[in-house]
C-alpha cells in the first residue's frame, strides 16, 4: 500500500516540478524512478533493496509475472486515445504529405539506420539490433507537447511534430512486435509469409475496431443513451474494450485501434467532446506519472552499468545527430518547409512512454528465453529516451532561436467568440495571410467557422487548458468579440499577457459608448459600435471592403464618415506591404498613415466621392 501511494504522490509531485520549471514531465519522472529503484538499491538501502519494486524475482512485487506489462499496455492505450482526440484534419491542410512521409519513409530510415549502427557498435545480433531500432522509431507525444507549449513556433512546425508523435507510436510498436516475433520463432523460413499475414491483420482489425466503435460511441452519446454522469467512465471502458478486443483478434493491433477511435471521435460531431478531452487528459497525466516511475524503477543497477562505455555515447550521437536529421530531410524534401524548419524538426525527436514500455516487456521476455545480448535492449532504449528528453527539454528553445524558427513577434490572432461578425473578420484576416483561431463554447458557431476554412476550438474562455494549447503558440493578438462584456473583459485580464503581447482588444460596453470621454485604447473599432450594432451591420451587409487612403487627413475624414453612419464600421488599416493594424475605439492611436494605405471596414460601401 505504501509503495502504491508513494508512486502516485511522487508522480504528481514530478508533474508539478515539470510545470514549474517548464520542462517535459518525463524528465523528473524517470529521475525519480531511477532514484527509488536502482539508485536506492545500490547506494541508499542498507540491505540492497529498491524502495519501489515493480517486479521482484519474476513472481513478486507490485506487479508480479506479466502484471506490469498488462498495466502498461492498458495505460498506453488510454494515453494514445487521448492523443488521437486532439488530431484535427483541419490542422494538416499544408503539411499532410510531410507527416505521411515522416511516419513511413522516416520510420524506415530510422529502423534500418539504427539497426545497422547498433549491430556495428555494440556487436548485437542482427535480430536484436533491429528490435532496438524498431523500439526507437517512436517519438513520444507526452514529451513533445510540453516542449512545444513553451516555444512560439509557426503552426506548421508544431503540427508536424504533434501528429508525428501520435501517429508513429502504433507504427513503432508494430515494427517492434514483428521483429520480436521473428526472434521468438528463431528465423523460421515461413516467417516472411506469417509476418505479412500478421501485418495485414493488425491493419485490418485495428482500423475496423477503431472506426466502428468510435461511431457507435458517438451515436450513443449524441442520442443521449448514456446518462451524463456515466459519460466519462463509459467512454473509458469502451476504449479498454476496443483495445482488448482488437488484441484478441490480432496481437498488437490495439494501439492502432485506439488511435483511430480517438481521431474519428475528435473529428466528428460529438456534443460532449470537451468533457471527454478534459477527463482523458487528467487520466493521462496520472497514468504517465505512474508508468514512468514504475518502468524506471524496474531497471537494475547492472542494466545501467552496461551503458557505462563509449559505445553508448557513440550510438546516441549517431541516432540523434545523423539518423534523425537524415530521416527528416529526406521525408520533407519538396515540401514548403524551409531548411531552418527542417533543422528544428530534426533536433526535436524525444522518445517516450511507448518505447520505454515495450522495451521493458520485450527485454525481459527475451532474457527469460536466454537470448544472448537481450540484457542490452531495455537499458539502451531507456538511454535513448532519457537522453533525447534531456537534450530537447534543455536546448529546444535555444536551438529554435539559433536556426531562426523562434517567432520574435507572434502575428497570429485569437478571436474570442465565433459569431457571424467574428467569422467575417477572421476570414478576411486568414485570406490576408494571418493565422486566425476562433474559440467559442457554441459548437454550431465553431462548425460554421470550420466550414469556411477557419480554425475553431470548441471551448470557453474559462477553460484552464486553453493556455496550454500548442496550436496557439504563434498568437500575439487577442480580440474579444462576444456579446457579453464581462467575458470580453475576463479574456483581456486572463490571457492578455499570454496571447496579446502585440495588442489585446475588446468590444466597448454600452456604458463606455454613453460616455464620450471614456474611450479605452483596448476598445475595438470605434466608440459608437458595440456587439449588437456589429451584429446588425453584419446581418445587413455581410461584406468587408477596402478603400485607399490618401493621407492622414483623408483617413480622419473616413473615420468621421464611419462614426456618422451606423452601417459602416472601421476594422483595420492595411499598409503598402499588406501588414494589418487593428483599429481601436481610440482610432487616432494609429501613428503612421500614408498614401497607399487602405482602410478596411465592414458594412455598406463608402461613397468614394464623399470619402
Amino acid at each position: 500500500m505504501l509503495e502504491l501511494a508513494g508512486i502516485i504522490i511522487l508522480g504528481i509531485l514530478a508533474q508539478w516540478v515539470a510545470w514549474k520549471l517548464k520542462i517535459p514531465a518525463i524528465l523528473p519522472l524517470i529521475l525519480i524512478g531511477l532514484l527509488v529503484g536502482p539508485i536506492a538499491s545500490e547506494f541508499l538501502s542498507d540491505d540492497g533493496t529498491k524502495w519501489i519494486e515493480p517486479i521482484w524475482n519474476g513472481e513478486k512485487g507490485l506487479f508480479p509475472g506479466e502484471g506490469l506489462y498488462y498495466f502498461v499496455s492498458l495505460a498506453i492505450s488510454i494515453i494514445l486515445f487521448e492523443g488521437g482526440l486532439t488530431l484535427k484534419r483541419s490542422e494538416i491542410k499544408t503539411v499532410g504529405p510531410v507527416i505521411t512521409k515522416l511516419i513511413t519513409l522516416g520510420s524506415a530510415i530510422t529502423f534500418f539506420g539504427a539497426g545497422i549502427i547498433a549491430y556495428l557498435i555494440f556487436g548485437l545480433s542482427w535480430e536484436l539490433s533491429f528490435l532496438f531500432a524498431g523500439l526507437i522509431i517512436v517519438t513520444g507525444p507526452t514529451v513533445i507537447t510540453p516542449i512545444l507549449r513553451n516555444i512560439p513556433l509557426k503552426k506548421d512546425i508544431s503540427t508536424v511534430l504533434k501528429w508525428e508523435g501520435i501517429l508513429i507510436d502504433p507504427i513503432g510498436a508494430l515494427v517492434a512486435v514483428l521483429v520480436f516475433e521473428f526472434i521468438s520463432v528463431e528465423g523460421d523460413s515461413g516467417f516472411t509469409k506469417t509476418a505479412l499475414i500478421e501485418f495485414g491483420k493488425i491493419i485490418l482489425f485495428g482500423t475496423t475496431f477503431g472506426f466502428t466503435f468510435a461511431h457507435a460511441l458517438a451515436f450513443a452519446i449524441n442520442k443521449k443513451l448514456i446518462p451524463h454522469y456515466l459519460l466519462n467512465v463509459v467512454s473509458l471502458s469502451t476504449v479498454l474494450l476496443v483495445f482488448v478486443e482488437s488484441e484478441v483478434f490480432a496481437h498488437e493491433s490495439g494501439l492502432l485501434a485506439v488511435v483511430v477511435m480517438g481521431m474519428v471521435l475528435g473529428n466528428g460531431k460529438l456534443e460532449n467532446i470537451k468533457e471527454l478531452l478534459y477527463f482523458k487528459e487528467s487520466l493521462s497525466v496520472l497514468l504517465i506519472s505512474i508508468l514512468f516511475i514504475l518502468l524506471a524503477a524496474n531497471i537494475s543497477i547492472d542494466d545501467l552499468m552496461l551503458l557505462y562505455t563509449w559505445k553508448t555515447a557513440a550510438l546516441f550521437a549517431i541516432v540523434v545527430f545523423v539518423i534523425r536529421p537524415l530521416a527528416v530531410f529526406l521525408s520533407t524534401s519538396g515540401s514548403n518547409l524551409s531548411t531552418n524548419e527542417k533543422l528544428f524538426i530534426s533536433w526535436v525527436g524525444p522518445r517516450g512512454i511507448v518505447a520505454a514500455g515495450i522495451a521493458s516487456l520485450f527485454g525481459s521476455k527475451l532474457m527469460k528465453q536466454g537470448v544472448e545480448g537481450a540484457e542490452y535492449i531495455t537499458p539502451l532504449v531507456f538511454m535513448i529516451v532519457l537522453g533525447t528528453v534531456l537534450l530537447n527539454a534543455t536546448t529546444a528553445r535555444l536551438f529554435a532561436k539559433m536556426v531562426g524558427v523562434f517567432l520574435k513577434k507572434s502575428e497570429g490572432i485569437l478571436i474570442v467568440g465565433a459569431s457571424q461578425v467574428s467569422r467575417l473578420i477572421g476570414k478576411y484576416l486568414e485570406d490576408n495571410n494571418r493565422h486566425v483561431v476562433l474559440i467559442d463554447s457554441n459548437q454550431t458557431n465553431i462548425q460554421l467557422a470550420q466550414d469556411i476554412g477557419l480554425e475553431g476550438i470548441n471551448t470557453d474562455i474559462y477553460s484552464e487548458t486553453l493556455g496550454d494549447n500548442i496550436e496557439l503558440n504563434d498568437v500575439g493578438y487577442l480580440m474579444a468579440l462576444t456579446g457579453n462584456s464581462d467575458i470580453n473583459q475576463y479574456a483581456i485580464n486572463k490571457f492578455g499577457e499570454q496571447f496579446g503581447e502585440n495588442g489585446s482588444f475588446r468590444l466597448i460596453t454600452v456604458d463606455e459608448m454613453a460616455d464620450s470621454n471614456n474611450s479605452p485604447k483596448e476598445g475595438l473599432f470605434s466608440h459608437t459600435d458595440d456587439f449588437h450594432l456589429l451584429t446588425e451591420v453584419a446581418r445587413k451587409y455581410p461584406e468587408i471592403h477596402e478603400i485607399e487612403i490618401n493621407d492622414r487627413a483623408h483617413y480622419e475624414e473616413l473615420i468621421e464618415i464611419t462614426n456618422k453612419d451606423e452601417d459602416i464600421i472601421p476594422l483595420l488599416v492595411k499598409d503598402k506591404k499588406g501588414v494589418l493594424e487593428i483599429i481601436s475605439s481610440y482610432n487616432k492611436a494609429i501613428e503612421k498613415i500614408e498614401k497607399g494605405y487602405k482602410l478596411v471596414y465592414l458594412g455598406k460601401p463608402i461613397d468614394v466621392k464623399k470619402g
